[in-house]
């Protein structure tokens, strides 16, 4: 490629929201040094994307692809938001139905670039034959990825490691100390990801045979937080691997109306005494653990603001069902906000001082951005391991729960609460914190990382 010559670049991410908006928002970096994008989904994807900037408009394309029916697959549903868990395996193979319609795409438009997830396994062959250049955006950190070793062994099954014993040590492949590893209730999930499912294939042959089609791993990480993993997934994959940086969010000024009410409340509260709690917009906590949650934050008689909103894929007349009379005797102490809630902007007030979190990655990103020590309560795929990271860090602790199943009692949630917000005991977190915000929310450092990736595609 002629340096600096104008570049077409083709996104396509996986269907869920948590890889959508990182797709996207690299697309706007690309967008922003002139050249031309073709983001493709699924057409009710694309109708919820945010809205393009005016300046970037020209530049960035949306491609809609129908997503094909399949069977099991309910008639409206285009993301993972849109479905039980249950449903998962059918919206991976209705994903492979893409197939057919993107290789037109990319036939009829041969872009310099395609950038894709984790999920089709069949794209770099296609984009191979076109002569186009491939990239595979891990939008998850590189520990995660290096926990499942060399491309090969994704690719024929994590090799010997069977069993959820396999997995809460840190692999044989990892030289350097660590404590990132998975507990019992968190390897059972793993385990499972290993394993052929309804769609036909593993999360990890598909992860493994795009990584094995690809010239190089692009990874929302930076060299100046656990920085080891990174030349670890080198060895690991024998192909370069360039971090984007953290990609710190942008905060947007907002004044509809749930803000404003949100911003009433807190303005209410004193300097760095509110937790601000947050599950994510995809994790269902069983009706026990959410009650759990609830009991321990209002035992804990700490301030807190709580995003709870209704877990994704089920149906329009489900609502939260919290314990008897919480909502009143939680008036003086705390708010439970059931619709959607912005936030970086909560993140960014005064008043919050913690954050507790189920530990993905853009949160986990987003809480240290703004100096919050993370309270982590993690569930699913890379939250396990990066309540791990953020123990061993010190910029926050962990909720202690029953190693075989999980659960967490109103008594965890409390200490865990308490010990973070005491103005003693809960000092080295804050500080810590406040220390790694200097790093991860420092966005002339991380759009260095964003230039030297375009420098890379550019050349």
């Amino acid at each position: 490629m002629a340096k600096h010559s104008k570049l077409h670049v083709v996104m396509f991410p996986w269907l869920a929201f948590g890889h959508i908006i990182p797709f996207f928002e690299l697309s706007k970096f690309i967008a922003q040094k002139g050249h031309k994008i073709s983001f493709v989904s699924t057409p009710r994807i694309i109708d919820r994307l945010p809205k393009i900037p005016s300046h970037l408009a020209s530049l960035i394309t949306l491609v809609k692809i129908p997503l094909p029916k399949v069977e099991g697959l309910p008639e409206s549903a285009e993301a993972t938001i849109d479905i039980k868990n249950e449903d998962m395996d059918h919206l991976k193979k209705a994903f492979d139905g893409l197939e057919t319609e993107l290789t037109r795409f990319l036939k009829e438009a041969v872009p310099d670039w395609i950038i894709y997830d984790f999920a089709p396994h069949w794209l770099p062959q296609v984009a191979a034959r076109f002569g186009i250049s491939r990239a595979f955006f891990l939008i998850f950190n590189a520990w995660f990825l290096a926990f499942l070793g060399p491309t090969e062994t994704m690719i024929n099954g994590l090799d010997e490691r069977t069993k959820a014993e396999d997995f809460m040590i840190p692999p044989k492949f990892v030289e350097f100390e660590t404590k990132v590893a998975y507990r019992r209730y968190e390897a059972n999930w793993i385990v499972g990801a290993n394993q052929k499912n309804d769609s036909g294939f593993s999360d990890f042959y598909r992860a493994g045979k795009v990584i094995n089609g690809s010239e190089v791993i692009i990874a929302r990480h930076c060299n100046e937080f656990e920085s080891d993993w990174l030349k670890l997934l080198e060895e690991l994959h024998h192909r370069p691997v360039i971090p984007l940086g953290l990609m710190p969010p942008q905060v947007e000024e907002n004044d509809n109306e749930s803000w404003v009410s949100i911003k009433t409340w807190l303005d209410n509260q004193n300097k760095g005494e509110v937790v601000y709690v947050a599950l994510g917009s995809e994790l269902t906590p069983s009706q026990d653990q959410l009650n759990e949650l609830a009991l321990g934050l209002e035992l804990s008689g700490v301030p807190f603001f709580w995003a709870l909103r209704k877990p994704s894929g089920l149906e329009e007349s489900y609502s939260v069902i919290l314990p008897d009379g919480f909502e009143e005797r939680i008036k003086g102490q705390g708010m439970v906000w059931k619709s959607w809630a912005p936030q970086l902007m909560i993140l960014s007030h005064d008043s919050v001082g913690a954050f507790l979190t189920h530990c993905g990655w853009s949160s986990f990103i987003e809480g240290l951005s703004f100096g919050h020590p993370l309270i982590a309560l993690p569930f699913l795929i890379d939250q396990g391991l990066n309540a791990r990271v953020i123990a061993h860090n010190k910029v926050g602790t962990e909720i202690s729960r029953n190693d075989e199943d999980g659960s967490y009692t109103k008594n965890s949630v409390s200490d865990s609460i308490k010990l973070i917000m005491d103005e003693n005991e809960g000092k080295i977190f804050r500080e810590k914190a406040k220390e790694m915000s200097a790093i991860f929310g420092d966005k002339e450092l991380h759009g260095r990382y964003i230039e030297n990736f375009i420098k890379f595609l550019e050349n």
